[in-house]
């Protein structure tokens, strides 16, 4: 199982996944490390993190979940390919 986070605040990896793109890169890597499954969250739970809306956290995380790159290309080795 893979962490995704697409948040700019995030704890664990300090926001560095940048826009839809770079979230796909990032889930294509963990997947050809092995994760079969890639949990995305949208909300930073960083302490003093501010809550957001069920609106605010849909915006974040469905591009990504309903990106066409993502399983067009099988997260194949060469990321460019997916990408490109």
């Amino acid at each position: 199982m893979g962490i995704l986070n697409v948040t700019p605040d995030s704890f664990s990896d300090g926001g560095q996944v940048k826009g839809v793109k770079g979230a796909v890169k990032h889930a294509c890597t963990m997947v050809q490390q092995g994760a079969d499954i890639i949990d995305v969250g949208g909300q930073s739970t960083r302490p003093g993190a501010t809550r957001l809306t069920t609106d605010e956290e849909v915006q974040r995380v469905v591009p990504v979940i309903r990106s066409d790159r993502l399983f067009e290309g099988h997260c194949r080795a060469d990321h460019q390919q997916i990408l490109g």
